[in-house]
């Protein structure tokens, strides 16, 4: 297994966590602050609150590291233009 398909995984796990983690905490969300009234959009539907906490969890759980990835380009743009044509 190479490098770039452990990260992967890694991501991939990570993702999985967060939208898990999203879930149950969106349904307890519901279940414990919930309105019984059913005029909140999120907090009345059992289905909507879980579904709004997954797509949290998982914007949470799910980073990438840009500013390496910058570097990364950069270092590859000055070799680009130091080299001889």
């Amino acid at each position: 297994m190479d490098l770039k398909s452990k990260i992967k995984n890694f991501f991939t796990i990570r993702l999985i966590i967060g939208l898990v983690m999203g879930s149950i905490g969106g349904f307890l969300f519901y279940r414990f602050v919930g309105c019984s009234s059913g005029s909140c959009a999120i907090s009345s539907n059992p289905w909507i609150s879980t579904i709004y906490g997954m797509m949290i969890g998982g914007l949470l759980f799910y980073k990438r590291k840009i500013k390496d990835d910058a570097k990364t380009n950069l270092h590859s743009q000055d070799d680009l233009n130091n080299s001889p044509h």
